[in-house]
């Protein structure tokens, strides 16, 4: 029997431990923990995160961004973000990925049995000094840049397989028509006509072909918070952060993710999407079949950034203002990009990413 879309949804957020209560840490222990398995030990500040526990650590000499899974995550999920980090690590070295700190036997993480019976992981990174790709507007030839980046780390990882791969991410592009349930947190008559046409160019479009589309490990939250940066180096791409939504998914919805960031910012709304996809495409090139698809799955995208934080605002009160506040400039940026007429910003991408029809 095919489950409610309600139910789909609500299992959704559970397999994503977004339905987790705001978990603490006793941070004792932590710092036991850190000291006895990676000879680590300083002042540690906790930084804002959407699950888990995540915090700062200074030893005096280094920093270190320390990791503790959610309570309800599964072991095997929680390892596949050292793994696939462990993998562009060992066969792609050169690529900008933030390092992960080994204990002191060598392993990338640590089980931590905590008194109210719950194991969690413990895992440590190198803390990545810089500027946010988000604080900066970057320009053509810095977007150029981080597509090309972006393309070499899906190059890398076509080889690359988990068990824990295949899980089912609410915020896999491949789910967004599962997202409807979301509509009823947005209270503005306008904003879900938008969210509605958005669901229904998915549907039409993209829907029918998933299943044929190209599938591999994708980084799958390549964005502007996750990417450090370097304005005065030529490479720019100092570090890519953060592999927590690493999932087996279709590939263009890694630059897709990507360019939901940068459409609807400035006029004309789609100039600094094709300027990331011709730098993705210097080093991945995007099936001719599936390009037209891209614009479409970024879509997508923005309208679930918008979604996600009406929801999330009414499970944080505290954050109720901020959430609204992000929602609406999503909503501003999804109405201009969806102001373009589908079949000029295909013919617009095709241009800049020099495929056939230019």
């Amino acid at each position: 029997m095919n489950k409610s879309p309600a139910l789909v949804l609500q299992s959704l957020l559970e397999e994503s431990c977004l339905l987790s209560p705001h978990e603490s840490i006793d941070l004792p222990l932590l710092k036991i923990m850190l000291q006895r398995h990676y000879g680590l030990s300083g002042q540690v500040k906790r930084l804002a995160s959407e699950k888990g526990v995540t915090l700062r650590l200074a030893t005096g000499a280094s920093e270190y961004l320390v990791k503790v899974s959610p309570s309800d995550e599964p072991e095997l999920v929680t390892a596949l973000q050292t793994a696939v980090m462990r993998y562009l690590d060992d066969t792609a070295h050169a690529l900008p990925v933030q390092r992960i700190e080994l204990t002191l036997d060598g392993s990338d993480s640590v089980p931590i049995d905590l008194s109210d019976g719950t194991r969690r992981v413990l895992s440590v990174f190198r803390f990545v000094e810089g500027v946010l790709w988000e604080q900066l507007n970057s320009n053509a030839e810095q977007l150029t840049k981080l597509g090309d980046m972006l393309g070499q780390v899906n190059s890398a990882l076509g080889s690359f397989a988990h068990p824990a791969a295949a899980r089912n991410l609410v915020y896999d592009i491949a789910h967004f028509h599962h997202w409807a349930g979301f509509v009823e947190y947005t209270q503005d008559p306008n904003r879900r006509l938008l969210a509605q046409r958005a669901f229904r160019l998915f549907e039409e479009v993209l829907l029918p072909r998933l299943p044929s589309l190209e599938m591999q490990v994708i980084h799958g939250d390549y964005a502007p918070n996750n990417v450090v940066v370097d304005p005065h180096s030529n490479d720019f791409v100092k570090a890519i952060l953060d592999f927590g939504d690493t999932v087996l998914s279709a590939v263009i919805f890694d630059p897709a993710n990507a360019i939901a960031h940068l459409v609807g910012r400035k006029d004309p709304p789609w100039e600094d999407a094709f300027a990331f996809i011709a730098g993705y495409e210097q080093s991945r090139t995007i099936n001719e079949s599936e390009l037209p698809l891209l614009p479409v799955a970024a879509l997508a995208r923005l309208t679930m950034l918008a979604l996600i934080r009406h929801w999330k605002a009414e499970r944080a009160a505290y954050q109720r203002e901020e959430l609204l506040a992000d929602a609406e400039y999503y909503w501003m940026n999804l109405e201009r990009a969806m102001g373009v007429p589908l079949d000029e910003v295909i013919a617009r991408l095709r241009y800049r990413a020099g495929a056939s029809g230019t």
